[in-house]
């Protein structure tokens, strides 16, 4: 079965090279948070498609996990502020997403922490969310983080920490915690955010889009 998903994924991402690039699709959850705040996806796209060698559609979809499109697309992206919650079918829906090949970046727009954790927890109720130590190959993968996650927008003064939930030694699930890095991704002008905080949220955006096509994922 985790082979059969494997090949369903890679035949998805290889069909969405020929018509375009590779997806990245949003996650739409229930639960009452805002899973569609701001609109991070195309600025950080356009960013990855001018920087790297990635073929990436410039257009990010939806995608709701209940949905087969789910296994039609390498890459998730969830985003809010508030309550997350997945049903069962959602939560095992998505372990045979990402134990066959997907990839998930989770970003706490601050007030996520609580509810995210404890959905995680039902796709992988065997393992915690691991803190990736800076020297992980996601903070090298094509920029160099040496300090790991950035900070990138300023609410209570703790670091940003970077966390992990893994498949076979394989990462597929990457959480940025503290740190906001859709704030970065979003347009100049959105947020207050200085310069130089934007382009180390778009850089380590990079990084994660890297790492899920090359070394993470599904897509070779």
């Amino acid at each position: 079965m985790r082979a059969v998903l494997a090949a369903v994924l890679l035949f998805a991402a290889s069909a969405a090279c020929a018509q375009g690039g590779v997806q990245v699709a949003r996650v739409q959850y229930g639960g009452g948070g805002d899973w569609y705040s701001g609109d991070p996806l195309p600025t950080l796209l356009a960013y990855a498609r001018q920087h790297t060698l990635l073929d990436l559609d410039p257009e990010p979809v939806t995608v709701e996990l209940g949905s087969d499109r789910l296994f039609a697309v390498p890459l998730l992206f969830l985003n809010g502020h508030g309550n997350v919650a997945l049903t069962d079918d959602e939560a095992g829906r998505l372990r045979r997403y990402l134990d066959g090949g997907g990839f998930l970046i989770v970003n706490d727009d601050y007030g996520l922490d609580e509810s995210v954790r404890r959905e995680l927890k039902k796709v992988y109720p065997e393992q915690e969310l691991q803190p990736l130590p800076a020297s992980h190959p996601v903070y090298h993968a094509h920029f160099d983080f040496p300090d790991g996650l950035p900070k990138i927008h300023e609410h209570d003064g703790e670091p940003a920490r970077g966390y992990g939930l893994f498949h076979e030694g394989r990462l597929v699930v990457f959480y940025a915690h503290e740190s906001d890095l859709a704030d970065g991704w979003e347009p100049e002008g959105v947020h207050a955010d200085p310069p130089e905080a934007r382009e180390a949220a778009l850089r380590m955006g990079v990084n994660l889009l890297v790492y899920a096509t090359t070394q993470g994922g599904a897509v070779q």
